[in-house]
């Protein structure tokens, strides 16, 4: 028999839908297997217990398509479900070259911004395959499968407008790499922990409000990171090295942390950490949480205090790009295959660097000069532009337990 997706052959298009129960997939096929037909696609869901199975198959041998049809609506009627039979030629129309993912995170997702979506997709050419969800809280997160555009053109028509829609936009190009073993990168201050570390300090130090100052300027990209660290750790002069253990146990992780890494873990990723924090502060993180990698500036202790000097190379904007280079290799993971995440303006070269950047709950300038943004104060949201469902989260938290 000719292969019906290069030729024209005669082909059905059977659909059943009803509610959905055990055996009706099955039950389907044995129907059809006596007609000697052959599959060429097969599509199946299931919405609220309401099931929707397509199958393609050519046509039966000559003289038998009538009774195929009458078969079919028989048995269907019998479990009581519903059937279509549609004549054509032929498989699927081809999908196109360009073949994307796009993640869309809402609380909630409305149905108009799922239109200005959708309607954004088929203005600049794309056609939608196959729309999944992924998760129905914390957020809803939902997959579109996209055709017939470029990756590139479709993110540009989608994030840019994304935060007016109420929504995050994740567009990521499809193919095996997308759950092949990865890389994980993030900011620390205001992205894995809650807190800014050197405001921590700064409040034994009784300059709290100084330092607050200073870093919120540097985050907004209107000082110069160096010049800004050294300004604020000169604060802390004379401090007492026990402030360390004390700061420690003030660091407040961001909600959904700790479910980010193990779920990355145990899907073999490696995640880490780089930080215009202090090491005192990241080495710690990295034994509680079991990261791979963690980088940070080094806060210096003479004699029991703190000096008001940092040693070593500087982890800036610039480091961390650098640093996400230096860890992606040491992982044996092309850049292409690595994730950013982070919220400051000294994040930005490494958000860029990145095959993913992610500005979580970032500030202005950081939300639309990276990949995409989550806006969400959960950083397990950020599994869901991976294409980790929230069953499989939970499916691997139960399996632990037990």
């Amino acid at each position: 028999m000719s292969d019906p997706q290069t030729s024209e052959v005669p082909t059905l298009l059977v659909k059943i839908f009803g509610k959905d129960r055990p055996g009706i997939t099955a039950g389907l096929f044995d129907t059809l297997a006596a007609y000697m037909v052959d599959v060429v696609d097969i599509e199946q869901v299931v919405t609220r217990g309401r099931l929707v199975l397509c199958a393609l198959v050519t046509q039966p041998p000559s003289g038998l398509e009538g009774d195929l049809r009458a078969t079919v609506h028989s048995w269907a009627e019998s479990v009581k479900m519903q059937a279509e039979i549609i004549s054509g030629h032929g498989d699927n129309r081809p999908r196109g070259l360009g073949r994307s993912l796009v993640t869309v995170l809402g609380h909630p997702l409305t149905a108009e911004s799922t239109a200005a979506i959708a309607a954004r997709i088929a203005k600049v050419g794309g056609n939608i395959d196959r729309i999944f969800r992924l998760a129905k809280y914390p957020v809803t997160a939902v997959e579109f499968a996209v055709s017939g555009v470029a990756t590139e053109a479709l993110r540009t028509a989608l994030v840019s407008d994304a935060a007016e829609l109420g929504v995050d936009i994740a567009v990521v190009a499809a193919g095996l790499h997308r759950r092949a073993q990865r890389l994980v990168v993030m900011d620390v201050d205001s992205t894995l922990i809650q807190d800014e570390v050197i405001e921590l300090f700064a409040a034994h130090a009784g300059c709290e409000d100084e330092v607050a100052a200073v870093t919120a300027a540097a985050m907004r990209g209107e000082l110069d990171f160096e010049q800004s660290l050294h300004a604020r750790v000169a604060l802390l002069k004379g401090l007492d090295e026990s402030v360390v253990r004390q700061v420690r146990a003030e660091v407040r992780l961001t909600p959904g942390a700790r479910t980010l890494i193990r779920t990355l873990k145990r899907l073999g990723y490696q995640v880490g950490v780089v930080s215009g924090g202090f090491t005192q502060v990241t080495d710690d993180l990295q034994d509680r949480l079991g990261l791979d990698f963690a980088q940070a500036n080094t806060l210096e202790i003479v004699d029991g205090k703190l000096t008001g000097r940092v040693t070593g190379e500087i982890v800036d904007r610039a480091g961390k790009a650098r640093l996400l280079r230096r860890f992606a290799a040491e992982a044996g993971v092309p850049l292409s295959q690595t994730v950013a995440i982070g919220d400051g303006a000294n994040d930005l070269d490494m958000l860029n660097a990145a095959g993913l950047g992610v500005a979580f709950n970032a500030k202005p300038v950081v939300r639309k000069a990276a990949h995409t943004a989550v806006n969400f104060p959960f950083l397990d949201t950020v599994l869901y532009l991976l294409g980790v469902t929230r069953e499989e989260v939970e499916a691997a938290d139960t399996h632990d337990e037990s």
